[in-house]
């Protein structure tokens, strides 16, 4: 058999260990092992496994991964995310459907403090799904808010995806961070413009909650100080080049536990099991990439991304309808795979063609952040939703997944919002040093 076609059943067989259940990491470090010592040799083939895994959990740059996600599971463990839905709920909570408005101001104000998505759908649900049961609002507006209100965790930074990108791509985290900023705003804004025409069509899905004064709406925008000078510490000095990203990541870990210490919010036994939910993340982050590398490894001597980029760049489309295939693609493939999983799988084979079209690849960061976020809402893969299943188990899921499906028309006209007008997400990298 030629190099292709060892390559081709590598793929073949890596689909079917997902099929079977294997973890994704796993599945990709083992098809990459065993098609390199089958084209090379076994001795080459275990050095190479060994090398990979040594270099990856060695290096620096990817300790950026573990401090931001400690800064967020210490922001959630400092009550941050509660007194944000306290302002927001102060603001808005008395409008028809403002309990959902509140709750994609939640989201974004978390998602500066975060960077994951299932952490802000479980940290966020826990809070504002009570209200929202308080005020008799619909489950399905509910659910499908907080659900799909959460994906601003991977695209307001700091992202773990924008991290995991950038480190694949070799692309500045710093520049893919603030990329994402205006896009965030936008994405935020058309969501709650969602709920809001939901709402005035269905009055009786989210009824108004209490009125609040002009002073307890005054008092309230205390509660969103500690997210700034959180965000403002960790971002402002990453993007005026006075941090590096992991010392922006550990900076701003250190702040939110800080945060928490003085308010007397953070005990022993939360402390130990942010810290602990932290590393779990950090490690199946870091053996995804990992994984990648090694199955990056055999692919490349297969040859097979080299003559896919050749391929493509003589298809008689233009560059726009190649783009389209592939957001297509990722939109459909996150139906069925992880978001995280299927970057760090498909970025070794699309990022080079996307270089050869000409396309920036801090913009094409945005493109693929906002495809992933429609991965984690939709059947049958939908990690949000089952996140959010696990903290409401009385409602089904069916009821989530519709609730989501409205929802999705503001990430799409994100998405063709960002195709149309790129420098949307690439005007403000200009003014960063990282």
């Amino acid at each position: 058999m030629t190099p292709v076609e060892i390559g081709i059943l590598g793929i073949c067989l890596l689909l079917f260990l997902f099929f079977l259940g294997m973890p994704v990491s796993f599945s990709m470090a083992f098809i990459g092992w065993v098609g390199y010592c089958y084209l090379v040799s076994p001795e080459a083939g275990s050095k190479l496994l060994v090398r990979d895994f040594f270099t990856m959990f060695a290096s620096y740059p990817l300790s950026v991964i573990a401090a931001f996600v400690l800064m967020g599971n210490y922001a959630f463990a400092s009550g941050i995310s509660e007194k944000l839905y306290k302002t927001a709920y102060d603001l808005f909570g008395q409008l028809k459907g403002g309990l959902t408005v509140a709750t994609v101001v939640t989201s974004a104000g978390f998602a500066a403090v975060c960077g994951s998505t299932s952490a802000t759908v479980a940290t966020i649900g826990k809070i504002a799904l009570p209200e929202m049961k308080k005020y008799k609002y619909k489950d399905s507006l509910a659910t499908g808010c907080i659900a799909t209100s959460a994906t601003l965790g991977i695209l307001i930074p700091p992202s773990t995806i924008f991290i995991v990108y950038g480190i694949l791509t070799e692309q500045s985290i710093g520049k893919l961070f603030i990329s994402g900023v205006v896009p965030g705003i936008i994405l935020a804004f058309l969501l709650a413009m969602t709920t809001i025409l939901i709402c005035y069509v269905k009055p009786e899905l989210g009824p108004p909650g209490p009125k609040t004064t002009l002073l307890q709406k005054l008092k309230s925008l205390t509660g969103v100080v500690e997210a700034i000078v959180l965000f403002g510490i960790t971002m402002g000095g990453l993007f005026a080049g006075w941090f590096t990203p992991t010392q922006a990541g550990s900076i701003g870990a250190a702040g939110a536990l800080l945060i928490g210490l003085v308010k007397r919010k953070i005990s022993w036994k939360a402390f130990l099991l942010a810290t602990k939910d932290g590393v779990l993340t950090s490690c199946m982050i870091l053996f995804l990439i990992t994984g990648a590398t090694v199955f990056g490894h055999f692919m490349a001597i297969t040859r097979i991304p080299y003559l896919l980029v050749n391929s493509v760049k003589n298809l008689p489309l233009s560059p726009a309808a190649i783009l389209s295939l592939i957001c297509f693609f990722y939109i459909v493939g996150g139906c069925f795979m992880d978001a995280m999983a299927l970057v760090v799988l498909t970025i070794p084979f699309v990022y080079p063609i996307i270089l050869k079209l000409g396309y920036n690849p801090i913009w094409f960061g945005v493109i693929i952040v906002l495809v992933s976020e429609l991965g984690v809402v939709t059947p049958p893969v939908g990690v949000n939703v089952y996140v959010l299943k696990g903290i409401a188990p009385d409602i089904p899921l069916e009821t989530i997944f519709k609730g989501v499906m409205p929802f999705l028309g503001a990430i799409i006209l994100t998405l063709i919002i960002l195709i149309s007008f790129p420098e949307l997400a690439t005007f403000l990298p200009r003014y960063v040093k990282w």
